[in-house]
């Protein structure tokens, strides 16, 4: 299936950065952060949303507000970049565009980041925001996560910490191209390796590494996919098909398919990693945000 001109953006994108990290293997993690910032340009802005600052449960956050949202219902979106890199900014547009698509608001977290701050600070910000939306009277069955990449992770990895504390659970759960097995025994990791313009096993095992501090690589709340998901709100998950994260995906669809969860899969030909960056400026993008809010409105 052709890949639209439009979505080959994110590829020469994340091409350039693998260039530059091959290039330059002595790169800072402030030369990281800075180069992933970049993260923003795929996505067009969103029309009629608008944006505020506010510090949510101790955590910095960007408010998406889409004009005439539902105000009772919120995303809250954890963004991707290994647990070490990306920001609410770098992902602004994107859960914008969810959130408009949807017909809710979303609060981007600007959670604590690795190697300064190793798991589990996260997922504690990640609860902890939550919780401050439980504590402003939103109903927790109106209250969606969603995350990509490490942030997919994050979205579902609070869920299954509220679980364990007894919090009540969100309504519904989206992960975009979610990075869940810290251990990386998937297939695609070989298998799609020629065809990812930025994620291969050196790069996720530095990642990893600033993110564990030490933890195991199987510790339940750090890879998701060492859970089982009996009681799991509703889940859509999509990636890319070109991309060495899509065995995580499929993993994931299976565990929470086997436990009963009314969950989809999306796999999506040709895309790369958290091909949803390109929402706005790209037709494949676009189609899977009107899948997405179809699922929604279903639900």
């Amino acid at each position: 299936m052709a890949v639209s001109k439009e979505a080959d953006t994110l590829r020469a994108l994340y091409q350039s950065w693998t260039d530059q990290m091959v290039a330059n293997p002595g790169l800072t993690i402030a030369n990281l952060r800075s180069m992933f910032d970049e993260w923003h340009q795929p996505a067009l802005e969103p029309e009629n949303v608008t944006y505020k600052s506010e510090i949510v449960g101790g955590v910095e956050a960007i408010w998406a507000l889409p004009v005439g949202a539902d105000a009772k219902k919120v995303i809250v979106y954890t963004h991707g970049g290994g647990f070490a890199v990306g920001s609410a900014d770098s992902h602004r547009k994107m859960a914008g565009h969810l959130a408009k698509a949807l017909g809710v608001t979303s609060v981007i977290l600007h959670y604590r980041r690795a190697p300064e701050h190793p798991f589990p600070a996260q997922i504690e910000d990640a609860v902890a925001a939550y919780k401050a939306l439980l504590g402003k009277g939103y109903q927790a069955g109106n209250i969606l996560t969603a995350g990509d990449s490490a942030g997919g992770n994050l979205a579902i990895g609070s869920v299954l910490k509220m679980r364990d504390l007894g919090l009540p659970l969100p309504g519904a759960v989206i992960a975009y191209s979610p990075w869940l097995d810290m251990a990386m025994r998937g297939a695609t990791l070989t298998t799609n390796a020629a065809t990812d313009a930025l994620v291969g096993k050196p790069i996720l095992e530095a990642m990893a590494g600033m993110f564990l501090g030490g933890t195991d690589a199987l510790n339940p709340l750090a890879n998701p996919l060492e859970n089982d998901f009996v009681g799991f709100p509703p889940l859509y998950i999509t990636c890319g098909g070109a991309e060495t994260l899509q065995s995580d995906s499929e993993t994931l669809y299976a565990k929470a398919k086997a436990a009963g969860v009314k969950t989809a899969l999306s796999v999506v030909p040709g895309m790369q990693h958290v091909f949803p960056a390109l929402s706005g400026r790209a037709p494949e993008a676009d189609g899977e945000l009107a899948r997405i809010a179809a699922w929604y409105r279903a639900l």
